[in-house]
């Protein structure tokens, strides 16, 4: 989380769900227009898609991209566009704040196989939601991945008010970076299913959620293997996201009671649920703001 170095060796610079959704103002369109007969169970083609759900699979898009960028620059050194996606479509389309050469400098084989494998899975997910919403599908906004990353860390209290944090220094920092936001794309999917009217679209996004899950459990289970500095670090970005989100406790570190907590859960087993609005205060680092954090201009509607 540094200028090129690890996180471990930080060196000092230059110090309601409703209102999340309103504006998109999409009409009902049919599954057939939508692509998602390509979905499972998609016989019900005479159903239709509500504003509802496109809000919602938008909404959704504009994580998708966050991920999907960030990974992607993480183990190529290049965006998704260079892998032939496309980033147009309703509300401005943003350029991704990022530092040159940022591929991380992989040096465990079975860390980098995982980044690439999750980096392929957000990819696959952005061209998903483009093609189910069609020409529904909001752009690229604007996306920061050089200055949120060292405003976050700052925020929870892993580095210095003066030191800086580069995610794609090394494995570590890679590590750390993801785990930022990865619980936060699963408690967004748990959140929006009850919303979501189509039950094709429903099982579309659970198939995203399990995906999600998965990345998740990886990450944390490296930075739990990693110990010390790297658990402790995880803890004090759970604790932040765990005051972005609300009064409630719905987030949990990698460690809980002494023990591994790889699959973070409430009392039932079911992972933690998230409205939009709560997404949004994490993202942006803030409560109740329009823009900030990893989104500077705001997600697009």
């Amino acid at each position: 989380m540094n200028t090129g170095k690890s996180l471990l060796h930080t060196t000092k610079t230059n110090p309601t769900r409703r209102q999340a959704l309103k504006g998109f103002g999409l009409g009902a369109l049919g599954l057939t227009s939508l692509g998602l007969l390509h979905a499972p169970n998609a016989a019900a083609a005479g159903t239709t898609i509500t504003a509802s759900d496109i809000n919602i699979l938008n909404f959704a898009l504009n994580l998708e991209y966050l991920e999907a960028e960030f990974y992607t620059y993480a183990t190529t050194g290049s965006g998704i566009e260079a892998k032939g996606i496309a980033v147009t479509g309703r509300g401005t389309r943003g350029n991704v704040l990022i530092k040159s050469s940022p591929k991380v400098p992989f040096t465990t084989p079975a860390i980098e196989q995982y980044a690439n494998e999750i980096a392929a899975d957000e990819q696959a997910h952005v061209r998903f939601l483009r093609q189910v919403l069609g020409g529904r599908a909001v752009a690229r906004p604007t996306i920061d991945l050089q200055n949120s990353f060292t405003a976050a860390a700052r925020a929870a209290g892993v580095i210095g008010s003066a030191d800086t944090f580069d995610p794609f220094a090394d494995e570590v920092s890679f590590l750390l970076a993801a785990f930022i936001f990865e619980d936060v794309g699963v408690t967004a999917y748990r959140g929006a299913a009850p919303l979501l009217n189509n039950k094709v679209v429903l099982s579309a996004a659970a198939g995203i959620l399990g995906t999600e899950a998965y990345h998740a459990a990886n990450v944390r289970t490296k930075i739990y293997e990693l110990g010390g500095t790297a658990q402790a670090a995880a803890q004090k970005i759970s604790d932040l996201r765990d005051a972005l989100d609300g009064t409630g406790d719905d987030d949990q570190g990698v460690v809980l009671g002494g023990k591994a907590n790889i699959v973070p859960t409430d009392a039932n087993g079911l992972v933690f649920a998230r409205t939009p609005q709560q997404v949004l205060n994490i993202v942006y680092f803030a409560k109740n703001v329009r823009k900030g954090g990893f989104f500077p201009n705001g997600v697009n509607t």
